[in-house]
């Protein structure tokens, strides 16, 4: 499998790629004023969220232009809270990168401390731009970032969307299935043989309920469909980037969302998170990033994927 990376404005690039060429798009785009990559024309330091909102619809508006009839669209996206008028934020001590000498002003209406709720308002926008927004997922995180409030509970979940551009698409639900619990499989061995009205067979004039006669519908052994929440730890990386999400996530969205051999976009590249898993599981990928020095964090952490296919990445790309 191949690779491609991208340098420059993730609409300016978007605009140059093929009509329904990708298969998949998996992304988590710049959060609204966390981060400063230090580079102009970065998206997240605009000077409202709807400045910041209409930005990514954008993006996202090339996305589904690109993306194939039957593609999906998972997209990562945290949240923020206003910032009470402080012009900085100091670094942290694990993470220097945190600090910022620049802080957005709070737009009107936003009130000092208020949670700005940046990934429903991204997901209504695409929704009112055409996507079909077809699924929240809940990231929890066993090992959230540690955060020194005492007047609310410390944040440990990110929201992913599952977009999609039409009402049918692909997903192969059987890729991602989850164990089925203990407590159900022996609950299972009962049969549920009952004849209680409560029961939709029983009320309906039937006999009750029984497990010989449907089959596996209720305790498939082999899984049962994924849930909504994903409990996935982070994970730290040597490279430079400080934003890096796990490579559970994207594994999950593309083993679900883009067929064997496919094509899987991460217009928000950073890392390369999305194109390596997407390489090591048999895809094409392709990423867009605006900073040159994190496109060359990607071929490096490429050629440790692919090394045979290094030399031909990088000198087309």
């Amino acid at each position: 499998m191949s690779y491609q990376v991208l340098n420059g404005d993730a609409l300016t690039m978007l605009k140059a790629l093929p009509s329904e060429s990708v298969n998949c798009i998996v992304t988590s785009p710049p959060y609204y004023g966390l981060r400063d990559y230090g580079h102009d024309g970065q998206i997240g330091l605009e000077q409202t969220p709807q400045e910041f909102i209409g930005k990514l619809v954008d993006v996202f508006h090339e996305c589904r232009r690109v993306l194939t009839k039957d593609g999906t669209c998972w997209v990562n996206m945290g949240d923020s809270y206003a910032s009470g008028g402080r012009t900085y934020r100091d670094a942290d001590e694990k993470l220097q990168q945190r600090g910022m000498s620049v802080r957005l002003k709070d737009a009107q209406g936003i009130k000092p401390k208020d949670l700005l709720g940046i990934p429903w308002r991204l997901a209504f926008a695409l929704q009112d731009d055409g996507w079909y927004l077809r699924s929240e997922i809940i990231w929890a995180k066993p090992n959230p970032m540690p955060e020194s409030v005492t007047d609310r509970p410390t944040k440990a979940h990110e929201q992913i969307f599952l977009l999609t551009k039409s009402a049918r698409y692909a997903y192969n639900a059987e890729a991602i299935k989850e164990p089925v619990l203990d407590v159900s499989l022996k609950r299972a061995e009962y049969k549920w043989d009952c004849d209680r009205p409560s029961t939709k067979n029983a009320s309906m004039g039937g006999q009750g309920i029984h497990v010989e006669k449907m089959g596996n519908r209720f305790v498939n052994p082999n899984g049962r469909n994924a849930r909504t929440v994903w409990t996935i730890a982070t994970e730290p990386y040597p490279g430079a980037h400080f934003a890096v999400f796990p490579s559970e996530i994207p594994k999950r969205c593309i083993l679900a969302g883009c067929p064997e051999n496919g094509v899987v976009l991460d217009p928000f590249a950073g890392s390369g998170t999305t194109l390596a898993v997407a390489v090591s599981l048999g895809r094409q990928a392709i990423g867009l990033e605006l900073n040159p020095e994190y496109v060359a964090l990607i071929r490096e952490r490429m050629s440790g994927v692919i090394p045979s296919l290094f030399a031909e990445a990088t000198n087309g790309s």
